[in-house]
């Protein structure tokens, strides 16, 4: 069951990371990843609401909360992207952009995984 669950939810996070990727494009263009910063810093929210709730008696089952952190939260984040968009700002000359890509993908996915811990604290 676990497998099938990390499958479907992983499925279902490329899905919402791609659309909301586009629609992210479409608000503010395609000189920045932005959308990439959004998803990294979206997802490690919810991954930490999740698991904190999880860990503290929120009433999901052990597989869907692998499912929904492992598969739909695994699916949706992007380090991979994340990666290749810094190497190709640096290829391209744009030095400062790789560099602010980097502090806000690392500094969001941090501070929003803590706000999601500390939101499903107050929460359960």
């Amino acid at each position: 069951m676990k497998i099938l669950y990390i499958g479907l939810f992983g499925g279902l996070g490329c899905i919402a990371r791609y659309l909301l990727t586009i629609w992210t494009q479409h608000l503010a263009g395609r000189d920045f990843p932005y959308g990439t910063v959004l998803v990294n810093g979206l997802g490690s929210f919810l991954l930490g609401l999740l698991l904190t709730m999880g860990m503290r008696q929120f009433p999901v089952s052990p597989d869907l909360r692998l499912g929904l952190s492992v598969g739909f939260l695994g699916g949706f984040t992007t380090f991979s992207t994340f990666s290749y968009q810094t190497l190709m700002l640096l290829e391209e000359g744009n030095h400062w952009p790789a560099v602010a890509n980097v502090l806000l993908n690392v500094s969001l996915s941090l501070t929003g995984a803590f706000a999601g811990m500390l939101v499903a604290r107050q929460l359960v």
